[in-house]
């Protein structure tokens, strides 16, 4: 160690949804609801990381998302705040493990803080205007969560809210959270951000910069070196107390023991362990688990999947067919000397699912960009040989992610100018949408038979993709963030204020809130998935139908595999608070259960409401349940409520 005090250094990388297993996108994952799953996901990745001497990762990002035109959207868990809370403390178990100072632990990170998410017209490291009530009702609590989870680090946002950037927000790092919260970890600037505090116009140099952080809370600043160039002048200008520095300087060196770097800094570079973590084939098993149970299904028309294994010949068509790297989606982590034969392509998938007797053909048709259509006749002849077309389309790994923000989200280039073609054959077309972030395909939606949205999948994406197809898993995903129909729409979210003059339909667009030229309701709202099989819901009963704060209701329903497969369903509970002090939102998930049921089974599913869920922000800023009469909805998606009872709130 060449440090004069002997320090160990900390090795973070960005390890956000897998080392060299790559598991789906954050966005992905977050479409299975399973939270055990994610947890499992993060940690192999801490397993893999750590046996190649990563100490810290900058995951989980737990910003609450609600317009797809943000690149970032793909690393999130989608735009509503319960759910987003439940997968931040999972994701965090998972990096961490069962404590810091395993060798098979890391640091979790949340970021970013706070609500970048809300970047106004979804363009990456724009101003977030916002009122306190939104910022703690719908942006802060998943940052709790994590918190709650113990998590090691946060990083702060390259925004800033109303006015003043997040890295020098002393309302967000030393009176929230540091002080409402108790946290003990330390904070990390984003790349840059503290001298990127010049160009929001705070502050006039780097000294100032520095100033500014240190003060507000900003513990460590990654890139910039303002506090390198800077701290010792402050400190002997007598700009700050040294104090600052110690209690920055306290928060970091206690990680490092924590890690135990102090006592071997060198206990996370094992060679032998990290060929073990590498190459081990359950980690390969559970991403291809994971990649399954995060593919949506959007559309199945006369039940055309599952496909059978005994078809005789199968067109795969489409500019992913055989993309190898575009699996992995954005973010992935490059290992040197490791190539990427580990990746199952789409091609590769469905080779491995099908017998000799299935003929599988393959054209590409066309570029994912551009006008290029000298692929279309050669496709067409290959749909014309088959008895079914699998069309995978969608954008590149690269156009979702951090600074790739975009204010056309169709899906690009002449893709669905092929689908249009491939329908016209007469032959039934499977299509799969490879994205990391919800596009708008109206023609596809309207006109394909079978709709899998399949994100970005990672290392297994083949093999998942296959089982899915056929069948051998059935689907049970649900989206996390709401489809819009045009940009024009965005940002859309499912539980939204009422107004004045709500709309309730298209037809009547007379003076309520509504749009002349465009529905008002989503293409595919919140929660929503299908399934290969079919669920009814009946016996909805409340133990009581009036309670005291004190109390809780006890809610019991009954769910039925009425269909053909057995399957899993994810049962989602909302609520409306119908009158309050200030307006409240139209509906609110506040809990869901993921549960596998087989044919013709029924199995009787409990949840609590107590005054925490009853709860929210009043215009003082404090968290009260209010009494009065609420209505409880169940049901398998945001627009799809099966079930619905009222009870009152006692004073």
């Amino acid at each position: 160690m060449q440090s004069r005090l002997k320090i160990p250094l900390l090795f973070g990388q960005d390890v956000i949804h897998g080392y060299k297993t790559t598991f789906p996108i954050p966005l992905a994952e977050a479409a299975s609801w399973d939270l055990d799953a994610m947890t499992a996901a993060t940690r192999v990745a801490a397993t893999e990381a750590s046996a190649s001497g990563i100490h810290w990762t900058f995951a989980p990002m737990v910003d609450i998302a609600r317009d797809p035109r943000w690149g970032r959207v793909m690393e999130g868990a989608g735009e509503d705040t319960y759910l987003g809370s439940k997968i931040a403390y999972a994701r965090v178990k998972g990096f961490q493990g069962n404590k810091l100072g395993d060798v098979n632990a890391i640091m979790a990170c949340a970021k970013h803080f706070a609500a970048y998410g809300a970047a106004i017209g979804g363009r990456d490291y724009n101003s977030v205007d916002m009122s306190e009530k939104t910022l703690w009702e719908t942006y802060l609590p998943p940052f709790k969560a994590t918190v709650d989870a113990g998590v090691a680090t946060f990083m702060n946002s390259f925004n800033d809210i109303n006015g003043v950037p997040s890295t020098g927000s002393k309302m967000l790092q030393r009176e929230i959270l540091k002080g409402k919260w108790g946290f003990k970890g330390f904070v990390v600037s984003d790349w840059g951000s503290i001298g990127e505090m010049k160009n929001h116009g705070n502050v006039k140099d780097d000294y100032e910069a520095a100033l500014s952080a240190i003060t507000a809370g900003s513990d460590m600043d990654m890139e910039s070196r303002c506090y390198k160039n800077n701290l010792t002048q402050l400190l002997k200008d007598k700009k700050i107390d040294i104090a600052l520095i110690n209690d920055a300087v306290k928060r970091i060196l206690y990680k490092k023991f924590e890690l135990g770097l102090f006592d071997d800094p060198y206990r996370f570079c094992n060679a032998e362990r990290e060929q073990a973590a590498l190459n081990n084939p359950e980690h390969a098993k559970l991403a291809r688990e994971v990649a399954a149970k995060s593919i949506v299904l959007l559309k199945n028309s006369n039940n055309l999947l599952p496909l059978s294994k005994n078809t005789k010949t199968i067109a795969f068509i489409g500019p992913l067919v055989k993309a190898v790297k575009q699996n992995k989606g954005f973010w992935d982590v490059e290992i040197p000397g490791i190539d990427s034969n580990f990746i199952v392509t789409q091609w590769e998938g469905l080779q491995n699912k099908l017998g000799a007797n299935t003929n599988l053909l393959y054209a590409k048709g066309c570029d994912i960009e551009g006008t290029n259509k000298d692929g279309f006749a050669e496709a067409i002849d290959v749909a014309k040989q088959a008895d079914v077309v699998i069309l995978s389309i969608g954008e590149r790994r690269d156009m979702s992610g951090e600074a790739k923000s975009r204010s056309n989200i169709n899906i690009p280039g002449v893709q669905e100018d092929l689908l249009k073609e491939l329908l016209a054959t007469g032959k039934p077309v499977v299509v799969l949408i490879n994205a990391g972030r919800p596009l708008v395909f109206n023609y596809t939606a309207e006109n394909a038979p079978a709709i899998l949205y399949t994100w970005w999948l990672g290392s297994e994406a083949g093999n998942a993709i296959a089982d899915v197809l056929f069948g051998d898993y059935v689907p049970s995903a649900k989206l996390p963030i709401t489809f819009p129909r045009s940009v024009g729409q965005v940002p859309i979210y499912y539980n939204h204020l009422n107004t004045g003059r709500p709309a309730q339909n298209d037809q009547n667009h007379i003076y309520n809130s509504s749009y002349i030229d465009e529905s008002i309701f989503p293409k595919y709202e919140f929660g929503y998935g299908l399934s290969y099989t079919t669920f009814q819901y009946s016996n909805l009963i409340l133990n009581k139908k009036k309670i005291k704060a004190s109390e809780k209701i006890e809610a019991d329903v009954t769910i039925t595999n009425t269909g053909k497969y057995d399957g899993e369903e994810i049962v989602q509970l909302y609520l409306r608070d119908k009158v309050g002090s200030i307006s409240r939102p139209i509906m609110e998930l506040k809990d869901f259960k993921k549960i596998k049921i087989k044919v013709g089974e029924s199995k009787t599913l409990h949840f609590t409401i107590d005054k925490e869920k009853l709860s929210f922000y009043n215009q003082q800023l404090q968290w009260v349940a209010e009494p009065g009469e609420f209505e409880l909805m169940i049901g398998a998606s945001s627009r799809d409520i099966r079930l619905k009872d009222n009870f009152e709130l006692l004073k």
